[in-house]
């Protein structure tokens, strides 16, 4: 092939990819729905509760605030806790009243779920189909294998069987697979994460009010007041302190433990306020 026709080649290729991503930025922002809930003091943390996870240069289908620092201090505080402090960087769904539908899609789901990801035991296969670790380097309780081709996907369309992220714990020999997370835009509304995963099931999570230190600050800051454990959680505060803040970080999530007994065992991530 000539190095003419290589040139026209390769501008084709790129102008498909710029047209791909302009389609897909349409749609996101034509996607029906509302605005994600207002939540950066305590009184506005109505169904608000709990608990947590991420992605590498930002998590795709999450609205990431920040630079790389952000998403290290984020996944740093997103172990799911019991302090009051956490609770006001959390705004979780409110459960519904279960009905025998609800039940029947949610083992639907999981069952699709768990073919789906059965190959992904072998951490290999997960990393050969392009999933990212996030934060590899980072000591975390779980780390996430992100999809950003999946994330995007999951923005339009929701297939059980294509998680956004795997979720697995570190071993002496590599990864165990234990579970995968689902994601939705911030700006979905309640029914629209009821009809992926039922309310009466599950509770999908944000991640709210993160006040972050100036970046040249970043190894010397207060994490008692900063991050998502911090007791900053409200703009005005954190302009006082001088950091920059985050009403949201990512967007909706929801995690499930399919190898887990149990539709409460299953999706669990409510019970950590307990």
């Amino acid at each position: 092939m000539s190095a003419r026709r290589t040139l026209l080649h390769l501008a084709a290729k790129a102008g498909m990819l710029l047209g791909a991503i302009f389609v897909v930025t349409v749609l996101l922002v034509a996607m029906p729905g509302h605005h994600a809930p207002s939540v950066q003091g305590p009184n506005a943390q109505a169904p608000a509760q709990e608990s947590a996870t991420p992605k590498s240069p930002s998590m795709p289908g999450m609205d990431m605030g920040d630079e790389k620092s952000s998403e290290k201090a984020a996944v740093q505080d997103m172990t799911p806790g019991h302090s009051d402090g956490h609770r006001h960087h959390m705004f979780m769904t409110s459960m519904r009243t279960q009905t025998p539908a609800d039940l029947e899609r949610a083992n639907e789901i999981v069952t699709q779920l768990r073919s789906g990801i059965e190959k992904y035991k072998d951490y290999h296969a997960a990393l050969d189909d392009s999933f990212k670790i996030f934060l590899p380097n980072l000591p975390q309780p779980e780390y996430h294998f992100t999809s950003y081709r999946n994330g995007f996907l999951e923005s339009l369309t929701f297939d059980p069987a294509r998680p956004t992220s795997l979720l697995y714990k570190k071993t002496a020999t590599g990864y165990e697979l234990v579970g995968a997370m689902y994601t939705m835009p911030k700006r979905a509304s309640d029914d629209q994460l009821n009809a992926r995963v039922p309310l009466s099931v599950a509770m999908w999570h944000l991640h709210t009010n993160l006040c972050m230190p100036p970046r040249d600050q970043l190894r010397s800051a207060d994490w008692t007041k900063f991050g998502l454990h911090g007791s900053i959680i409200s703009e005005d505060a954190c302009s006082e302190a001088g950091g920059k803040f985050h009403p949201i970080i990512f967007g909706w999530m929801v995690h499930l433990y399919p190898y887990e007994q149990g539709l409460d065992n299953i999706f669990a991530m409510h019970h950590h306020m307990d």
